[in-house]
């Protein structure tokens, strides 16, 4: 009977857990997908990129919101049981409430192991496909992104203004400033222009205008009638570099290796890892720290919720109490983001930092421990 009510719990938990989860996901998800719109509308890109994009970062929001999520599911599951009176049933089939934390810290290593695989491994592979994807795009749509009376910066080393933009998508007079090389650029001035496509090639059409050369010292200009313009092969303006977030765990660990081992295998030759530089080593502390070190929060903030078991609804103050124990989960939350910023790149002073989940869960832990152990009659509402 005890397995089955166990498995009652736990089922009511982690359903709860995945249904908020999911849900929340999706909210922000939602929000941030119409942030993400100007990748297709401003920067000119295609709508299966955008797509591709959002969806790719899906799993790191999961990751953010898993802490708050399971966190809420416990805390309003385990209150839901004592409002109820089903928390009852466990004291009535011998069910010690110790017991009932012992179980449910061990389900915990369950939802830690899975954090960490998440955001050591899967977010990363995905935040670097997704910059990936975008690396790799090309600006398909610049009809979309070029707006009239406005100067276009989007492409690297390109601005385009153009005066008025017709229905049929006519551009009237129309500005492009190109920087062939350092201190040397081309200006182009059109009376009218249009887009055409063809050959995976987008192609600016210029009418009537004159273009200007400045090649060191030297300015030449001439004429057109008519003149094309290859956008296909303009470069747009997003960042090659790979953010240490991006960058994949084993990287970060070969890369600290790097520094901390001795002098003999500094010696040896290696692959080059992009952000791995000593100047950037507290940053790469800071993200393992991140990944590996955070998600031990998880049985702490577990075991907060269970301390809803200490004492039970007759309590005249068990609606403070919830309160209290809710405020300190947020608490602990929000404390364990901030720590991050504490990390550096001393490994003396960081392994003290380390040891702060283990800390407070010991100090927690013991707390509960010694309320169950020598608890003392409480006043209830009745009384």
């Amino acid at each position: 009977m005890k397995k089955i009510l166990f498995r009652k719990l736990i089922n009511d938990c982690s359903l709860f857990f995945l249904i908020s989860l999911i849900s929340a996901s999706t909210i922000v998800w939602v929000f941030q997908a119409v942030n993400f719109l100007d990748l297709m509308v401003e920067d000119g890109r295609d709508f299966l990129l955008y797509l591709n994009y959002t969806l790719l970062n899906f799993p790191k929001i999961i990751s953010k919101l898993l802490p708050f999520a399971l966190f809420f599911s416990f805390f309003y599951v385990i209150s839901k049981y004592e409002l109820n009176n089903e928390l009852m049933i466990f004291w009535n089939f011998g069910v010690s409430k110790i017991q009932l934390i012992n179980f449910f810290l061990k389900i915990s290593l369950i939802f830690t192991v899975f954090q960490i695989i998440l955001v050591s491994f899967i977010v990363p592979t995905t935040q670097n496909i997704s910059r990936e994807l975008i690396k790799s795009s090309n600006i398909n749509f610049f009809e979309s992104f070029i707006k009239p009376k406005k100067f276009n910066d989007n492409i690297k080393g390109l601005t385009i203004f153009a005066d008025d933009k017709r229905k049929n998508g006519e551009l009237k007079n129309i500005y492009l400033k190109k920087e062939t090389a350092k201190e040397n650029f081309q200006i182009t001035y059109a009376k009218s222009g249009y887009f055409k496509s063809g050959n995976n090639l987008q192609i600016l059409v210029l009418k009537n205008g004159q273009t200007i050369n400045k090649i060191n010292d030297d300015i030449t200009t001439f004429s057109f009638t008519e003149s094309t313009f290859n956008m296909s092969s303009q470069d747009s303006g997003i960042i090659k570099v790979d953010k240490i977030q991006e960058t994949s765990t084993f990287n970060l660990i070969e890369c600290l290796n790097r520094f901390v081992s001795t002098q003999k295998n500094k010696n040896k030759s290696r692959v080059f890892i992009q952000n791995c530089t000593i100047e950037n080593l507290d940053n790469i502390y800071k993200e393992l720290y991140k990944r590996f070190l955070i998600p031990f929060y998880i049985p702490t903030l577990i075991l907060i919720s269970l301390m809803l078991t200490i004492y039970s609804k007759e309590n005249i103050n068990y609606t403070k109490y919830r309160l209290f124990i809710f405020s300190i989960g947020l608490g602990i939350i929000i404390f364990s983001e901030t720590t991050q910023k504490l990390i550096n790149n001393n490994i003396n002073y960081n392994l003290k930092i380390y040891i702060i989940p283990i800390i407070i869960f010991i100090l927690i832990y013991f707390s509960v421990f010694s309320k169950l152990k020598f608890k003392q009659p409480l006043k209830t509402k009745n009384s």
